[in-house]
This record gives structure tokens, sequence and C-alpha cells, in this order.
């Protein structure tokens, strides 16, 4: 830990070691070598000035703001100080030579600088030529750059890593030592024949600085598999034979999508390492199917089963499944949720803590501290991603009878493969990759908002003809604009409602749990043919006679969240179809997005898109844990970075995770390199 004196505003930024400053980079460079003349000036840029003071004010509209005018040959700018005392005024005398370095921005009067940092007195060619390249760092109030600067400075000439990777290695990729990479991008790059370097973000400097990163992590996953591999799981074999009465008793055949996963889950059950596998596959594709027969499989075994989802509608369609796929099996399953009654409450967590209950579907309220089991086997996690890592830890920490539980985790939103191959290294992953028989394609139109009355009035043809539909307002966040959100639903059933009358029915988060349930059966019972609703619906809900979405502002939503919204069609016999409606005009990123989902329903193709446009953070849900997930590799651009980490851990790594003999590194370089990046970390890498 760091000395008494070290700044707390260090701290809040998570920089509590010396090598947490090193590896904090800047976010650009001050170039105080060049001096631009006003007139060249562009709206954003980061310049510096040689100018005169013409005057210097202090006005109090809007606020008390010190303004000075400056000038050199070319024009006049001006310097606005919302936050100055009076001998800082004073200093900017009539005809004062000074520079000025900042961000322009342009206004009506010419350009225009807030805050700039002023140094006195003009400098020569020769003089400016060795002035330096400034970094400027991510910084929170309260902590000046020059405070970074010089704790960053102390560290560089103290605490510099050695360099641990062999010449061979460094050479075959291009790369830099890692000392020497670390110092280049904290100091200003030198002077090459007269000419300033730039910082090359694909250069060998910051490519070091990844292969470090991915490798610690490679390491570290590989670390946890071995740390859950000393716990104890049940061996399940399923004397009962539930899995394979459950086969013979569904309505249809298992795809070979479904059979390989099931056949690789099942190897998995029987051990007693704790299985920790990933059932990952397309909206629609059978994976509740899958985790059905894991769960007769454990019930055959005599343990109990936990399943978990993350919204109570969700929660409901999958106890509703179970349900009927487990009463031919006489199993009974128990619904567990928020807002039970304290008796029904107590009732049913004595149910399962007695044993009573043996399968259990529920929300949230599975982890909750008054809920214990007695037995056990396998908790399943459905929409994993959508969960913080907290709480899957408290569920995988779940003990009882002596062991922990299998657990598998399904996923709607596929794993491009170098997501498998650094986020998932510790985790096997099945995937199914084909879509039962008869499921056709969705058909896909992007309609701008102008359209809106033509899109009612194909909806209502369509409800008189031939069957249910959805029609999805843009809630995003509850936190952020709800009330305008809400507004604007309530909006649209009004404008729907004349049309419609009673075949529309209403549903959103705001609704007590009992009115949601209601509306849901109403829709699912076809008693209501439109489903209004907001993204309450993204996942779980299963009607297969609804065969025409409708998505409005559809550029507001996420592109994983799209799919998985037009992923609620499609679910039965017949064409189904989704409308994207966007209002103009649009911005590249979200016309990018409207673009994917036109050009594919394939789920696969989507998520590669996805992970180039927002990063692994939220496929995973690991921005969740509040744990930082890779900070400078990019999954979409390191591809050949992320091919040499995974290579040199299976090389030089065994089945634990520690150095295998005659590997050209030392167990002290590599307890380094953890320390460096993985920093307080284990416990959640072990549960990604």
């Amino acid at each position: 830990m760091p000395a008494s004196g070290w700044p707390e505003g260090l701290r809040k930024l998570g920089l509590e070691r010396p090598i947490d400053l090193l590896l904090h980079f800047p976010l650009r460079y001050e170039d105080e070598s060049a001096v631009w003349p006003i007139a060249r000036v562009a709206s954003g840029q980061s310049v510096q000035l040689q100018v005169r003071v013409r005057s210097a004010k202090v006005v109090f509209r809007p606020r008390r703001t010190l303004l000075v005018e400056v000038e050199d040959e070319t024009g006049r700018a001006s310097l606005r100080y919302f936050y100055f005392k009076q001998s800082m005024a004073d200093d900017f005398t009539e005809g004062r030579e000074i520079r000025v370095i900042g961000e322009a921005r342009l206004s009506l009067a010419g350009p225009e600088f807030v805050h700039p940092r002023v140094r006195s007195g003009w400098l020569s060619p020769e003089a400016l030529a060795t002035q330096p390249m400034l970094p400027v760092y991510p910084t929170t109030q309260g902590l000046a750059q020059a405070t970074i600067r010089r704790q960053v400075g102390l560290a560089l000439e103290k605490h510099l890593p050695e360099e641990w990777l062999p010449e061979l290695s460094l050479a075959a990729l291009g790369l830099k030592r890692l000392p020497e990479a670390i110092e280049y991008l904290h100091r200003a790059p030198a002077l090459v024949g007269g000419v300033r370097q730039s910082i090359d973000a694909q250069g060998p400097e910051w490519n070091r600085i990844r292969v470090d990163e991915l490798l610690a992590q490679q390491i570290a996953l590989r670390r946890a598999r071995r740390s859950r591999a000393k716990d104890r799981a049940p061996a399940l074999n399923d004397a009962e034979g539930l899995a394979d009465q459950l086969i013979k008793l569904l309505p249809f055949a298992l795809t070979a999508a479904q059979k390989r996963s099931w056949q690789e889950l099942r190897t998995d059950l029987t051990q007693e390492r704790p299985a920790h596998r990933l059932i990952q596959g397309d909206v629609g594709s059978g994976k509740t199917v899958i985790a059905a027969l894991a769960a007769a499989h454990a019930l055959g075994s005599g343990c109990q089963v936990a399943v978990m989802a993350p919204t109570e509608i969700l929660a409901a369609q999958l106890h509703s499944k179970f349900s009927d796929w487990m009463s031919s099996l006489g199993v009974e399953v128990v619904f567990l949720k928020g807002g039970l009654g304290v008796a029904e409450r107590r009732r049913r967590h004595e149910s399962v803590a007695s044993g009573a209950c043996r399968l259990v579907v529920g929300t949230h309220a599975l982890i909750q501290k008054d809920v214990v089991f007695k037995n056990l086997g396998l908790a399943i996690v459905d929409e994993q991603h959508r969960f913080g890592v907290a709480q899957r830890i408290a569920l995988r920490e779940q003990q009882s009878a002596g062991h922990v539980a299998h657990i598998v985790g399904m996923s709607a939103t596929p794993i491009p493969r170098s997501l498998a191959m650094t986020y998932l290294a510790d985790l096997d992953v099945s995937v199914i990759d084909e879509r039962p028989p008869g499921r056709k394609p969705i058909q896909t139109r992007l309609v701008s908002r102008t359209r809106r009355d033509e899109v009612l009035e194909r909806l209502v043809h369509f409800l008189e003809s031939e069957g249910q539909a959805y029609w999805v307002c843009p809630i995003i966040d509850e936190k952020e604009d709800a009330e305008r959100a809400y507004a604007a639903l309530s909006e649209t059933e009004a404008w729907l409602r004349p049309t419609l009358g009673e075949k529309l029915q209403v549903l959103h988060g705001r609704m007590p749990a009992a009115e949601k349930a209601q509306a849901m059966a109403r829709f699912v019972a076809g008693e209501a043919r439109l489903l209004l609703a907001t993204t309450v619906i993204e996942v779980g809900v299963d009607v297969p006679a609804a065969r025409l979405m409708v998505i409005e502002q559809a550029e507001r939503f996420g592109l994983a969240q799209l799919h998985q919204l037009r992923g609620r069609v499609g679910r039965g016999q017949g064409q189904s179809s989704c409308i994207l409606m966007f209002e103009e005009p649009l911005s590249e990123t979200a016309r990018e997005r409207l673009r994917a989902l036109y050009e594919t329903d394939d789920g696969f193709e989507l998520a590669r898109r996805d992970l180039a446009m927002r990063g692994p953070g939220e496929l995973l849900g690991v921005r969740q844990s509040g744990e930082p997930s890779l900070r400078f590799s990019d999954l979409s651009r390191d591809q050949r970075l992320i091919e040499y980490a995974v290579d040199w851990a299976e090389r030089h790594l065994n089945a634990s995770g520690d150095l295998r003999s005659g590997a050209n590194v030392s167990p002290e370089q590599v307890e380094a390199l953890l320390n460096r990046w993985a920093y307080g970390r284990d416990r959640f890498l072990a549960s990604v």
C-alpha cells in the first residue's frame, strides 16, 4: 500500500499502488512545440498560441467571469475564466506577451478558450522545438494534472517493471520491451531528424502493454478453473432415468445441436468436479429444453435444482414450461419471487430447506440470505449476462450437504470466438447453432416513423386475418427519462385504443406483479391480439401465435436488444415479420445497427458486429460487477495478440494454471504479472 501522503484523488481513480500509476496512461498529449495562428484555429482543436493581451475585464452576465481579449497578426480570440482570483485578473495587463494552451471552440466573435493554461513570454522557434509533449491524464475533481504527472514521474524512476518475455518473442511480434514501452507512453516522444514523433495507437509500445494484459488474463482465468476444481460437487448419474423419460415425453425431437449440447452437459454432471458450462444459442434455438433435461438428470440423482432468471416475467415463463414438462414426471415446481406474502414466503422457504421442494424457479429472490437448500445439486442461470458477477457468485457459493452445486448458464447472446478465447477461457461452452425444424427466418423491414399510420393499417389487417402481434415502445432505462418514456407509452395506447379496443393489452415495468401476470395471461390465451409493451418482454416471452413485431424508435435500442426483441416472434409455424420504425435523422451508429438487423437474423453474426461496436463488458455482464474488463485490448482489432496469448498459456501452463517445467519464465515473474493486472479481482474472475 502507498504511504500516508498518497493523494486522495488517486485513490478515487482506483490508483492505490505505483504500478497502478504506471498503467494509468495519458488520454492525449499537448504539444507545446508548435504555435498556431489564430486565423487557422478550428473548433475542438487543442493548440498553442503566442498572443498579446488587448484587454481584461470582469463581467457579470450570465455569471461572474474573467474575459480576456488577445490577438496576433492574423486575428483575435478570447479567454474565459469562471473561477479566478483578482490577482489573476490583474496579471493580464494590456500588451503583455503570453502563450495560451487549450482547446478552442468557435463563437460568433471568433475562437474562445475556456480555462486555458497560460505561459509568460514568447519563445523563439529554436526554444519551441525543445518544449515537451505534456501528457493529459484521466482525472477526477480536485486532482490536478500536475499532481498526476509528478506521481507518475516518481513511479517511473523507482518502480518500472522488468521485461519478462524472451527477446525472441518480442522480436517475433514486433514489440518494445515492457519498461521502455511504459516510459515511452508517459513521456514525450523524442525528436527524430527534427520532426516530432506521434504515438501510434497500434505501435510496438501499445501492443506490448496489450500482450501483458492478455497474458495476465489468460493465466488468471486458468487459475480460476483450478480454484473451482478444488470444490466438490455431487456426481449426478440419474439413477431414476428421469432425463431419458423426459426426452420420450417431449412432443418434438431434439435437433442434432441440442443432442450434442445435452451429451456434453450430461458428461459434466457425472463428474465430482463442479460443472461450469454455458449453453449458448440464438433466440428460439431450444436452450430451455436442455436446461430441463439437466434438471431432470439432477432430480433423478436425488438432488435439488434451482433455476434463476433476471426478470419476473421470464421466471414465470420458465416456471410454466418446467411445470408442463415435469408434471408428467411427478415433480412439483415451486415459484420463488419477490412480493410474496410473509406466510407464503415462509412456507416456500421451509419447503426448500427441508428438501420437500425439489425444483425451484425464481428471480433474485433465490439468492437471499434466508433461502437455504438442503441438497442443491444443480443451479441454472438463464440469460446469465443480465446478472452482475456478484449475484452469480452468490448462487455458485450456495453450499448444501457438504458440496457445491454444478452451474449451468444459458445465454441467447452468442459469444464471438475472440470473446470466448479471452473472457471464457475457464468456461466450457456448448453451442446450439441450429434452429428447430420448420422455423423460418424472420422478415425484417425498416420504416420511417412518418409512415406510422400505414403500419397501423397493416397491423389491423394482420390481426384480423392471421395472428397476434407485439408493439414495443423504447423505455431503455427506467432511471433515465422514465416519465417522458411512460408518457410516450400512454400516447401510443391512446392512439391505438380507438382502433383496437379490447384487442389491445398494455404491459410495462411499473405495473404490479399481479397485473403483469394477468396481462400476459390474456395475451397467451389469445384474448388480447396486440401486446403494447416496453422492453419488459425482451426475454422469456414465448407465444407461438405472435408473428408480427413492431418496434418504435428502433434507433434508440442496442443491437443485441433489438435481436432479442425480434426473437419474440418466429417461434411457431408460418412466416413472421419485424418492423423497425425509426426517426430521422439517424446517427451513423444507429444506421449501422439497423442495417445489421436488416441484413441478417443470424445471432452469431450480429454478436460479432455488436462486439466491434460495444466491446465485451455488456455482452458478458462484467460491467455490472464494478470490476474492470480488458482496459487496453480490443477483441476485434487485436486478434493476432489474443491468439499469441492463448497459445502462450496453452504451451506454458499446466491444467492447474501453473508453469510447466521447462517454461522460460519464472514463477516470480508470473506472480508479478498477475499483481500488475489482476490485483483484487480473483474472486470476480472465477465467476465471469
